[in-house]
């Protein structure tokens, strides 16, 4: 089955400016759009619609793995439909300079999606996914059983609008 071409520039005049620092070029990140598209395209795929050749892919994704802007590959999941009914964020502050500690810790929980260090009266908020209002209790329990973790505040998404985080590079 031949695959369409996609045009996988998506802003105006076809690239954007590079960034200082950025270890990436034009040609790579019309190869990870390409993949954001579709992440299970071969590299003989990804090469046909950008008009290069299979090898040319090969080196670039193994550049891309190596200096870390690749991080790997992924499913996008419908958690609901696979018994999550529950999307929490929960904010958390942390006493005694334990923050870091306390992140790791929390970010090895199986329920845990995201745990983002912020800004502002607290320390950290976690994105979590539970089955249900069991499980989300356990949770939240067990964040406060922690040592250092001093309070939560709990906030349960009642809809999802958006829950993408492939933003257009």
């Amino acid at each position: 089955m031949k695959r369409q071409k996609i045009d996988v520039l998506s802003d105006e005049g076809g690239q954007r400016p590079p960034r200082p620092g950025r270890t990436v070029d034009p040609l790579d990140l019309r190869i990870v759009r390409t993949l954001l598209v579709d992440g299970r395209a071969s590299a003989r795929e990804v090469g046909e619609s950008l008009g290069v050749s299979t090898s040319t892919v090969t080196a670039r994704l193994e550049r891309l793995r190596k200096s870390g802007v690749l991080k790997g590959f992924a499913a996008v999941l419908d958690f609901q439909k696979l018994g999550y009914e529950l999307t929490v964020v929960t904010e958390i502050s942390v006493s005694k300079g334990k923050l870091l500690e306390m992140e790791r810790e929390i970010a090895r929980l199986p329920t845990v999606c995201a745990v983002y260090d912020v800004t502002g009266e607290i320390d950290a908020i976690i994105v979590s996914k539970c089955r249900d209002r069991e499980e989300l209790s356990r949770f939240t329990k067990g964040l406060l059983a922690m040592p250092f973790v001093e309070r939560t505040n709990s906030h349960l998404v009642l809809a999802t609008v958006k829950e993408d985080f492939r933003l257009p590079v």
